[in-house]
């Protein structure tokens, strides 16, 4: 209760003498208390109903170079970082433990805004700055109010989510400013129903070798899923040629390598259909990149080899456990198979010199005993491209051959060097031939494909 009222109402009682059992249904105190607040009216005065902490610091307030260092360190070091990554920051890195409030009240006393400000917030701070701005002596006072507000993007609706692990895993990537002054992309699948990123990668752009590589880790530490769910832009059905080769064509090559495994894939133009995911670019946006910088990360290798330690740090903070519910991921295929299947297959025909040109490259066909194998020119073959890279072809769907690099030039002249050797066939791998490269099933997919069969009707 005010300090004033209890005085003037103890003091117009002794001066008065008015009536005790009024003064205590006013003050909602028993009569006894009134008895005491007379008394030390009496004695004391007004300085009786002061509370004895007025003026004091509580025990528990931060010294003022502790508020210092904290603002001094989020403007240089830890700038972008949300309120509750920078409190974690500054205990692992600084050893300043404090409580996400605490660092909150120090930095918007500065005016700084989280980067993650509610929208509630962001219009109650907006209508304060207006107010202040009419209030400011001058121009520079009022810019100087508003020159750290973050702008806060739209906020995406939410939906139940799945009853297993494994049953379904939104993918989709992210082109910001991850590391360095240049844009990048990250990769990542999250599943739906624990919160797991399952997945993640960095490349340059949005493309099939990232997608690849997502699927790739949860292969080897999951299984194989149940469904991935991805929208309906860039890489999966958007083509920028009329005609594109077949190896551009993403969404058949990686809908392909799901058919083979048995993984389901959806498709949405909505954002809000993969809410998972795209919640999850926020907030990798606002701690990421942080963490990035802080690690010294400068290029795309190096913050590979980075996200396999954060992502476990980051799912053991935000993720559900995974123990909580049942997992329908089934058995983890061999690694073979694994490169063999997330492979990239196009159409050539060998040429006069019983070659084949890929990439602005000529190869030769060589068999299982390291001997080059000759076709007609006009030959028809699968290139296969597989995950870590080797080349085979497919001839007729019988026969596997390796591709081996004819180079540009001899390296030595076995006329002019005298340490020239003829090189000897070796041994070469070839996979057996219930591989998953049968030209005549891969191109009755392509056809059954929906953007390859609006080509065939606009055609």
């Amino acid at each position: 209760m005010d300090e004033q009222y209890r005085y003037e109402t103890i003091k117009g009682l002794v001066d008065n003498q008015g009536n005790k059992k009024t003064a205590s249904l006013k003050l909602g105190v028993s009569v006894r208390q009134i008895d005491r607040l007379i008394n030390k009216y009496k004695e004391q005065g007004k300085a009786a109903f002061i509370h004895g902490n007025k003026g004091r610091k509580p025990a528990i307030t931060k010294s003022e170079e502790t508020r210092r260092d904290v603002v001094d360190l989020y403007r240089t070091k830890y700038f972008d970082a949300n309120f509750t990554h920078f409190t974690e920051l500054l205990e692992k890195h600084e050893g300043i433990k404090l409580s996400v409030s605490c660092v909150a009240s120090f930095l918007e006393a500065e005016n700084i805004l989280s980067p993650r400000v509610t929208k509630a917030k962001k219009k109650r701070v907006k209508r304060q700055l207006e107010e202040a701005k009419a209030a400011a002596k001058t121009k520079r006072e009022a810019d100087k109010i508003q020159e750290n507000l973050v702008a806060v993007e739209d906020a995406h609706s939410r939906r139940p989510r799945c009853a297993y692990f494994g049953e379904l895993e939104q993918m989709d990537a992210s082109p910001y400013e991850w590391f360095g002054t240049s844009k990048t992309t990250l990769h990542i699948a999250v599943d739906d129903a624990t919160g797991r990123i399952t997945g993640a990668y960095f490349d340059k752009e949005e493309t099939l070798n990232g997608y690849y590589h997502i699927y790739d880790q949860i292969l080897h530490k999951y299984g194989i899923p149940y469904k991935f769910f991805t929208d309906r832009r860039t890489v999966f059905t958007y083509k920028k040629k009329n005609a594109p080769d077949i190896e551009e064509d993403t969404c058949t090559q990686f809908a392909y390598a799901c058919k083979q495994l048995g993984t389901l894939i959806e498709y949405s133009s909505i954002p809000q259909a993969k809410g998972r995911v795209e919640r999850m670019f926020e907030t990798l946006q606002s701690r990421l990149p942080v963490e990035l910088r802080l690690a010294g990360i400068t290029d795309i290798a190096a913050a590979n080899e980075f996200l396999d330690s954060y992502i476990d740090e980051f799912n053991a903070k935000f993720a559900l456990p995974v123990n909580n519910s049942k997992s329908v991921f089934e058995t983890q295929p061999s690694d073979e198979k694994i490169n063999l299947i997330l492979a990239v297959l196009t159409q050539r025909t060998v040429d006069s010199g019983h070659c084949i040109q890929f990439k602005k490259k000529y190869y030769k066909m060589i068999d299982g005993k390291g001997k080059q194998t000759h076709y007609q020119k006009g030959t028809r073959v699968m290139v296969v491209q597989t995950f870590d890279g080797s080349l085979y072809c497919n001839v007729n769907d019988k026969d596997i051959y390796a591709l081996e690099e004819v180079p540009k030039q001899a390296e030595k002249s076995k006329d002019f060097d005298v340490d020239f050797k003829e090189s000897k066939p070796k041994k070469t791998y070839i996979p057996p031939m219930n591989h998953p490269w049968r030209s005549k099933a891969f191109f009755k997919f392509v056809k059954s494909q929906e953007h390859h069969l609006m080509d065939d009707i606009s055609a």
